[in-house]
């Protein structure tokens, strides 16, 4: 809607303001007499909906007011991303008690004020079917979480709630933890970049115990430290549902898995676990050695960013053939050393629903990638391959290309291979040669590293006449490649003579959009 108004003022012309009531009555198309009609009722979205100014901000707060009262059976309202409603939400909660039957209600990023908060704690009890309550990103909530929660009762229908990047204080974590027992629906709860919370993780925790439905726990970047592991290794036994864990960017966590991650194992119906960026130690790898090849149910596992594990993650990268549903593995940026990568690439021969896999910024991949493609030609549901910053040589894309050629990685989607600038011009031939198998392929990535630039060789030629092959392909990074003149001309000549959406990128200076011409 803000690239709407743009347009519109650029046009020089003053059109007729167009109420929210309008629009919102407009697309729903209300009509009683079909399912369909009355599904689009019951949802109203207006989110990022930034008014111009002052004026027409109240305007259409008051649009929305106005239009509670004729949506009785309202599911869903959200009006995320809106700014300016900071400070005039009263307008909206004072008619809440209209649209009894609200189930999902998403308040992210409205800059709410505590005058906001305590408006929204009031109305809330005017609307007890309430499943889901996203407050994200909003600083104010932070020190006023009881003002908006303290009238949850015993027996809440909540299933989701997410505190996202609220600042959130110590306090207000120990009112979180009081107030869990009393959310026996709840599924999803995300205090994710809280830092402050974790001082009251004991209390957190204890509430934990009580909400044996849950199915994701989000505490990324929460100031979680050793001693959290402990306390959460506590609560773990209660969640026998528990899908997703995230304790992500927490980097005083580094240690705390060494005596406390046996509980981590009872969580059979564990499907993502992500513990990257969290400064994990040699011996947090030993022990997690024990218990991640036990969570059977597992499909996306994140260790990226632990440089410890380089020379220490051998045995625990060897037991992953035993995670055979694992669709997504990251494992970038982890220092990998000869014996380790080895170990990861024997085992990714047993990983056969593997689709995301991601080693980049892992230097000892350079020269030994055959390793690797040796068992992913096995493969036949790889989508994703991230070999970022490897240090990769021309031997390395040329076994790729040969690999690619026999017909391997046909499902390939996405294919990164930036950053490696030791690659010589042959060895691009090479690949841009059999690049054409990859009818899957939207997206590759051959950018060189931002410190350098080089004059793009012959090769140019031939991913030119690969990328016509390729039915798919939207996006192709050449960031910092230089094109002389002659190469543009090839390019443009490509754009006039070839009807299709690709973007090149070239960088700052240079880039190239194909519009798509039907």
């Amino acid at each position: 809607m803000s690239q709407r108004r743009k347009k519109n003022s650029s046009d020089g012309e003053t059109k007729p303001r167009t109420s929210f009531v309008n629009k919102f009555f407009r697309s729903s198309k209300l009509r009683p007499t079909k399912a369909e009609s009355r599904k689009k009722s019951n949802d109203l979205e207006a989110a990022d909906f930034q008014p111009s100014d002052d004026t027409q901000r109240t305007e259409n707060i008051l649009d929305t007011v106005a239009l509670l009262p004729l949506l009785p059976d309202l599911e869903k309202l959200d009006i995320s991303w809106n700014d300016l409603i900071g400070g005039t939400l009263h307008s909206v909660t004072q008619q809440m008690h209209l649209v009894s039957k609200l189930k999902i209600l998403r308040l992210g990023s409205c800059r709410l004020t505590t005058d906001d908060v305590r408006a929204l704690g009031e109305a809330l009890e005017a609307i007890p079917e309430l499943e889901e309550l996203n407050l994200s990103w909003n600083s104010k909530v932070g020190g006023n979480l009881p003002l908006i929660l303290q009238k949850f009762q015993e027996g809440s229908k909540i299933q989701t709630l997410e505190l996202i990047d609220c600042n959130l204080t110590s306090e207000d974590g120990a009112f979180v933890g009081q107030l869990l027992p009393m959310m026996q629906n709840l599924e999803v709860l995300d205090l994710s970049i809280n830092r402050n919370i974790g001082g009251s993780l004991n209390s957190i925790a204890q509430g934990l115990k009580s909400t044996s439905n849950l199915k994701v726990l989000k505490l990324h970047s929460c100031g979680l430290s050793q001693k959290s592991v402990r306390i959460l290794d506590a609560a773990f036994r209660y969640l026998c549902e528990l899908r997703k864990l995230d304790l992500s960017c927490n980097k005083e966590l580094g240690g705390g898995f060494e005596d406390s991650s046996a509980q981590l194992a009872m969580l059979e119906h564990l499907e993502v676990l992500d513990l990257h960026q969290c400064s994990l130690t040699v011996d947090d790898v030993m022990s997690l050695t024990q218990v991640i090849p036990l969570l059977s149910s597992l499909q996306e596992l994140d260790l990226s960013a632990n440089k410890k594990m380089g020379g220490s993650s051998e045995n625990l990268l060897s037991r992953l053939r035993f995670l055979p549903a694992l669709k997504s593995l990251l494992i970038n940026n982890c220092a990998l050393q000869s014996e380790t990568f080895t170990a990861l690439a024997e085992a990714s021969a047993h990983l056969p629903a593997l689709e995301v896999f991601d080693l980049s910024w892992n230097k000892c991949i350079g020269g030994n990638l055959k390793l690797l493609l040796e068992t992913l030609k096995f493969s036949e549901s790889l989508q994703v391959l991230r070999l970022s910053s490897c240090s990769l040589v021309t031997e390395d894309v040329a076994v790729l290309a040969s690999l690619i050629q026999t017909g391997h990685l046909a499902k390939l989607q996405k294919l990164i291979l930036s950053y490696n600038d030791s690659i010589c011009d042959t060895g691009w031939a090479i690949f841009c040669q059999n690049m054409w198998f990859l009818k899957e392929l939207t997206e590759l990535d051959i950018s060189l590293r931002p410190s350098t630039s080089r004059d793009c060789g012959q090769w140019f030629r031939h991913l030119l006449c690969a990328v016509t092959t390729l039915p798919k392909i939207t996006e192709i990074g050449m960031k910092r490649w230089i094109l002389p003149a002659t190469q543009e001309e090839e390019l443009e000549r490509f754009h006039q003579d070839h009807r299709c959406s690709i973007h090149f990128d070239l960088g700052e200076f240079q880039e190239a959009d194909f519009p798509r011409l039907n």
